[in-house]
Order: C-alpha cells, then sequence, then structure tokens
C-alpha cells in the first residue's frame, strides 16, 4: 500500500468537447457552454474570483524585462486533517491552477474540508510543477524618451506578463510582441498589482506605408544613366537641416546605408556599425542626432544609463532575478547611438568592444543574491547597429602623431585601437580645404537664424526630412540578391586583400568578417538605389568604404585610394556628377586591375 502510495500523483489534463455532443447528452450543460462559456468552464475548475468575468485582452508592445524560467505549482492534492474523514485519503480535494489565478490560490495553509470542515494538508509528494517566466511590455512609444524625439506629454506604464509552461522562453527582450491574455489582480494590502498571464504570443511588427516621394521618385528617373547617380544624390541632400549639402558626404552616406540596414526583422545578421573620426565632435553629433528618428527604433544612450543589461529583484515574489534591457538591446532591430567614446570610462568601452565582437550580451546571475542553489549565465543576442563618434584632438596615449592620410597611424583619439576595429565601417571626417567646412557651417547657421521660416538651399529642400523617412522605410523592405559579377568582385578582393598584406598579422586584419562587411555595404547601397540586385558598381562602393576602413585602421595596401574616394569632387551640378562618375570608373578599373594581380597568385598563406 505504501508502495501504491509513492506512485500517485496529479496530472493535468486537456479535454476538447464538441457543444454538440454535449447538447445530445445534456442540453442544460450544453447550453451553458454555448452561452455562457465561464460559468462552464468552473463548473470543473475552482476560480479565486468566483464566477466573475474573465474576458481576455490583447496587448502590443515591446519587451524590457523579464525573469528567468523558475517554478510554480500546476497542481496539488490536499488531504484532509481529521483521519476519520473519508476525505482523508483519495481524490476528494484536488486544486490546478487556473488561468489568471495566482500560487496562493493553488496552494496555502488555510484550506478546509468540504465535509467537516477541518483543516487540510498537502500531500506534497503529489505536487506537479511546471514552468513560470514574468516579462514587462511596454508600449512602443515608451522609449522614444530615450531617443531624440521631442517629448511626449503621455504617460506609459509596463504590464507584467506571465508566462507558463511551453510559453516560457517565447519572448525575447527588446522585440516587439502581440500578447492575448487573461487579467489577474493580486491584493497584497495595501497594493494592488496588476498583471495578465499570457495565452498566446504572436511577434508583432507595426505596419506602415512605404511609398517613395514623387521628388525621389522624379530624382531616380532623372538619374538611371548612372548606378551611383542616385545614392550620391540622397547623400548630398541628406541631412541640410544640420549640415550644408556637400558637407561630410563620406559620412552621411555611411548613416544612410546603416539605417538601410536596420531591418524591421532583428534576426538580421547584416549589421553595419560606423565609427566618425572627427576634429569637429559638435556638429558630427549634431548630424547623428538629426539622423536617428528616421530608423525603425532609434536609442540614443545616455553616459548615465545601462548600456547593456542590468539585474534587479523580482518584485512580484518569485524572488528570483529580473533582467532588465539596456539601451543596445531596446534598440534591436534599430540604432543604438553612442555619443562621444572619448567621454567613456575604460570598463565600458571594454564592455562595448565585447558586445561588437561577440554580438551578445552575457549577464551573470548569482545564484545566493537571487535564491538559487547554482549560479547562472545568460546570453542575449546584440540586434542593433551602432553608431559614434572620436575626437581626434583628443589626448592619446600614442606617442606618435602624423597628419598622414595612410592611416593606421592616424590618431583616433583616447579610443583604443581594439575598440576601433571592432566597429565594421570607420569615417574620417576631413574635408578638403576647397570645401570651406568651417566658413559653410557658418553661413549655414547664419542663415538659419536669420531666415528660420525660408528654405536655406531651395535646390535641396525639395526633399524633406518626411521623405528620407518615407525613402529609408521603403529601401529596408527590399529583399536583394547578389549578382555574380558583385559576389566575383567581393570574393576577389577579400583574396587580394589577404595576399597582398604579406604577414599574417597584416592579412588576419582581413578576415571572414571583411567579407560580410563588404556584402553588407553592397547590399545596403543597391537597396538605397532603389534596386532589386547588387551590382558590381555597389560592389565597388563597398571596396572604396572598406578599404577606406582598413586602411584608417591598419595602414595601406597595394589598393591606394584617398579617404574622400566615394566622394572625390563636391557635388554642386550636372558637370560635378558626371565628374565624379568618372573618377568611380577609373577606381572601378584600379580595383579590377588590382584583384586580376593579386587575387589568381600563388600565396603561402
Amino acid at each position: 500500500m505504501d508502495g501504491a502510495q509513492q506512485t500517485e500523483a496529479v496530472y493535468r489534463f486537456s479535454f476538447d468537447v464538441n457543444p454538440s455532443d454535449v447538447l445530445e447528452l445534456n442540453a442544460t450543460l450544453g447550453d451553458c457552454i454555448l452561452h455562457d462559456p465561464v460559468k462552464a468552464i468552473s463548473l470543473f475548475q475552482s476560480f479565486p474570483r468566483g464566477y466573475g468575468p474573465m474576458r481576455p485582452l490583447a496587448l502590443e508592445g515591446l519587451v524590457i524585462a523579464m525573469t528567468r524560467v523558475t517554478k510554480y505549482t500546476q497542481g496539488a492534492r490536499f488531504l484532509c486533517s481529521e483521519e476519520k474523514c473519508p476525505c482523508s485519503r483519495g481524490f476528494h480535494h484536488i486544486r490546478v491552477h487556473a488561468p489568471g489565478a495566482t500560487e496562493s490560490a493553488t496552494v496555502r495553509s488555510d484550506f478546509t474540508c468540504f465535509l467537516c470542515s477541518s483543516p487540510l494538508r498537502e500531500d506534497v509528494k503529489s505536487r506537479v510543477l511546471g514552468d513560470k517566466q514574468l516579462v514587462e511590455l511596454i508600449h512602443v512609444r515608451a522609449v522614444d524618451v530615450l531617443g531624440v524625439h521631442d517629448a511626449d506629454s503621455l504617460r506609459y506604464q509596463s504590464v507584467t506578463l506571465f508566462l507558463r509552461d511551453e510559453l516560457c522562453n517565447s519572448m525575447r527582450i527588446g522585440h516587439l510582441y502581440r500578447v492575448v491574455g487573461i487579467p489577474a489582480h493580486v491584493h497584497q494590502w495595501p497594493n494592488v498589482t496588476w498583471s495578465v498571464e499570457a495565452c498566446s504570443i504572436q511577434p508583432w511588427t507595426p505596419k506602415c506605408p512605404c511609398l517613395v516621394s514623387n521628388n525621389f521618385q522624379k530624382l531616380q528617373t532623372a538619374s538611371a544613366c548612372s548606378p551611383w547617380r542616385f545614392a550620391a544624390i540622397v547623400a548630398n541632400s541628406f541631412g541640410s537641416p544640420v549640415v550644408p549639402p556637400g558637407l561630410y558626404n563620406t559620412l552621411k552616406l555611411g548613416l544612410l546605408l546603416s539605417l538601410v540596414q536596420t531591418e524591421d526583422n532583428p534576426d538580421s545578421p547584416n549589421h553595419l556599425d560606423v565609427l566618425a573620426l572627427t576634429s569637429d565632435t559638435l556638429i558630427i553629433d549634431r548630424l547623428m542626432r538629426y539622423s536617428l528618428p528616421l530608423a525603425s527604433r532609434g536609442i540614443h544612450h545616455a553616459l548615465t544609463g545601462e548600456l547593456l543589461a542590468s539585474l534587479s529583484r523580482d518584485e512580484h515574489g518569485a524572488g528570483t532575478a529580473n533582467i532588465h534591457a539596456g539601451s543596445a538591446l531596446l534598440a534591436s532591430g534599430g540604432v543604438c547611438l553612442l555619443g562621444d567614446l572619448t567621454c567613456y570610462k575604460k570598463d565600458k568601452m571594454d564592455m562595448l568592444q565585447s558586445a561588437l565582437e561577440s554580438r551578445t550580451v552575457s549577464v551573470f546571475i548569482p545564484g545566493k543574491k537571487y535564491g538559487d542553489d547554482m549560479d547562472q549565465h545568460l546570453s542575449f543576442p546584440v540586434q542593433c547597429n551602432f553608431w559614434a563618434l572620436a575626437d581626434a584632438t583628443s589626448p592619446s596615449k600614442r606617442t606618435a602623431r602624423c597628419d598622414n592620410v595612410v592611416l593606421g597611424s592616424v590618431e583616433m583619439g583616447s579610443v583604443p585601437l581594439q575598440l576601433a576595429e571592432s566597429f565594421g565601417l570607420i569615417v574620417q571626417c576631413r574635408e578638403t580645404s576647397s570645401n570651406h567646412p568651417l566658413l559653410s557651417m557658418t553661413l549655414h547657421t547664419l542663415r538659419q537664424a536669420m531666415s528660420p521660416e525660408e528654405p536655406l538651399y531651395p535646390a535641396c529642400m525639395q526633399f524633406t526630412t518626411q521623405d528620407y523617412k518615407e525613402l529609408l522605410a521603403h529601401a529596408r523592405e527590399l529583399k536583394v540578391d547578389l549578382s555574380p559579377e558583385a559576389e566575383r568582385m567581393i570574393h576577389s578582393y577579400y583574396l587580394a586583400s589577404r595576399r597582398v598584406r604579406s604577414d599574417s598579422a597584416q592579412r588576419s586584419t582581413v578576415s571572414v568578417t571583411s567579407v560580410k562587411l563588404l556584402i553588407t555595404l553592397a547590399q545596403a547601397h543597391a537597396k538605397l538605389s532603389l534596386r532589386t540586385q547588387v551590382l558590381e558598381e555597389d560592389a565597388v562602393i563597398a571596396v572604396l568604404l572598406c578599404e577606406s576602413s582598413v586602411t584608417l585602421k591598419h595602414g595601406a595596401s597595394a589598393l591606394v585610394f584617398p579617404p574622400d574616394a566615394v566622394f572625390p569632387c563636391a557635388l554642386r551640378d550636372l558637370d560635378s556628377l558626371h565628374q565624379r562618375d568618372l573618377m568611380l570608373e577609373e577606381s572601378h578599373k584600379h580595383i579590377l586591375h588590382f584583384v586580376q594581380t593579386y587575387a589568381t597568385c600563388t600565396v603561402e598563406e
């Protein structure tokens, strides 16, 4: 008998009932199921709120925090404490968890026998446990306060979701979801906590029309004669409320390409991080702030805030660790603006470098502190693009200084070279003397101050910020394929770049990551040009940008290009556009000669 009792347990069963079958057996019960299903359920289960309405709710929002998975009681068996009572044995008092109920509704010490009113005691051996996880969901507009949007007068409150059993680990921090669940009120005097028990969870992507404006459509038609011209004009005119057209064109193109690659699908591996080296951090910071709202989600990280993730104790009684998203996780599928890296302390730089290299956030949870026997390590994917700038004139630990355009020896301020290497695209914001950036910015600022309501540049202001937002939203949705010519050029450039750098240390600077960067840049340029196929001309732009970044990090190779090779001349009129096309054609031929010379030779690697 003892052996038989040890095998007893409480099991959960799910029954699918056809109302028509019930109607044939019992018309009253069938009518109740069809017209009052909540009351019908209550005939079989004990609800903590009696027979009140339990209407499901539909929620849409962003996950900002979650706990690790813990246990809860699915079902429990209780026995009467009076030995002579029939309920002191058997399965007369069975309590199972009901949607919206708390743990105390299933297991507590004040239950009484329905026959003799004696206290009930739990048969602990029969308890059945399940998995439980708590998730914090908030309205997606709530993160606007972390961007550069205007302050919102609305106040947003997060909602706690209870995920149970098969729904555990079905949500990820920084992602959007549509949830259907049952509300629950927990009374813990003097407070009342409102939460939702999730029944259905689906990934959610807000839909918005992605129509290219008439101005950009006309520009695309007019620039169809060159595969480079449309993107060049788009970049040249970009940011005109902040900087004059033609200033910092290479950086503006890099930001636009990064914005195109911030797909609404956060699972995309095509990340494009941008680091700008400049002596004018104020202007570059303004340009990046202007560009941030054009991302599908933009988070401006504050130096005093948490970049990756933080821990706190769960406030809902579980006592486990609650993991809160930092700026990088909140920006999933978008852009995280870091600002000036020279303002960061060493530990923050090391943390950022680790996240950039591994594209993951590692969280250590000490078991003793959060009610567990063992420590735990959790990892979360980093799925955003990082933008940063560095003051190249700030004090550096390097002893040598030079103004040589063949970089690798160019100053990056106090930013460690290892951190700079973690960024995909590095742009040196140094204009030629003919552009007179200081004079251009002075005139730009004076015009804004004297005529704030009038367009500063009539020829360029035909493209409004809204036009750019719609263009980028449309470009992000495009699905592009690599043409054989573009794939061949990228592969050949990768081989040639490794072989032209003789020693293993230099060769390691051109890694498989460089191939991913090349593909990402080429795809982004094709999208920005509103094409669905990556042409060889897109690969040319990718090679020029990538070669410039590698040169900035490690010095020039046999393929020597100036830092402004993508925009070798100012774009002021049609003649200058034609001149740029000719100069890019020369660069194209140079790249072809380079890959033919070095990609086909045999070098021991």
